[in-house]
């Protein structure tokens, strides 16, 4: 199946999702095919949550021959999109090829790398910037950030996010790469989102970053260091 549900994530299996995060893992990677892999990779995503998570409905088309029956994905119109800011944007760009129509929403939201974690494993979150559409009930939605390591930066973002609308129908959270902490944090604070994720990762070192991981998302992508 090519999304499993495991203790703490659902996992999303398909083999160009798996080819693609190796590839992006790869340290030779450099930033333009880092940069078009996370859009790829958000595509294929994309697509795995219409397949998994979306409901069909028949609907009555008529050919150039003859009436027929069809089947149309139900709530492509309804789906909102919450970039968190800036690792986020390329990955924020292939999920949008495969939802077009898509509402969006930004989030500038960084931790204190200074700082560093306390002893309860997270950072101080700063939020600089928080722009969001409309969003209701009924829609789903998806946010999207490549590197979940603590699970601090996402639980600030979706303190904001729950603020449009706290009853979601559909809530996802999307990553690339995730650490078994910061998915045991986001899932108990947050049991109404739905974590999806390509790769569980081994563990989190001292510094708070994802072992083995991929690296800084962010600076591989826009070349920042």
């Amino acid at each position: 199946m090519p999304i499993e549900d495991r203790d703490d994530a659902h996992l999303i299996t398909h083999a160009l999702a798996k080819d693609t995060l190796s590839r992006l893992r790869d340290v030779e990677t450099e930033q333009v095919a880092f940069r078009k892999g996370l859009v790829k990779l958000g595509r294929i995503c994309g697509y795995e949550i219409i397949d998994g998570a979306m409901d069909t409905e028949y609907v009555t088309i008529q050919t150039p021959l003859e009436e027929t029956t069809g089947e149309r994905v139900k709530g492509l119109d309804d789906v909102v999109i919450i970039n968190v800011l800036r690792a986020a944007t390329p990955f924020v760009e292939g999920l949008l090829k495969a939802f077009p129509r898509a509402k969006q929403g930004v989030i500038s939201a960084g931790r204190n790398e200074e700082a560093g974690m306390d002893e309860e494993g997270q950072f101080p979150i700063t939020i600089d910037y928080v722009k969001l559409p409309e969003i209701s009930e009924t829609d789903t939605v998806i946010v999207a950030d490549p590197m979940l390591a603590t699970g601090s930066t996402m639980c600030t973002v979706l303190e904001h996010v729950l603020e449009e609308a706290p009853d979601y129908e559909n809530l996802f959270v999307l990553s690339a790469v995730s650490a078994p902490d910061g998915l045991l944090r986001v899932g108990e604070q947050f049991p109404e989102a739905d974590l999806l994720t390509v790769a569980i990762d081994d563990y989190l070192n001292e510094e708070g970053f994802i072992v083995p991981g991929l690296g800084d998302a962010g600076d591989r992508a826009f070349r920042t260091k």
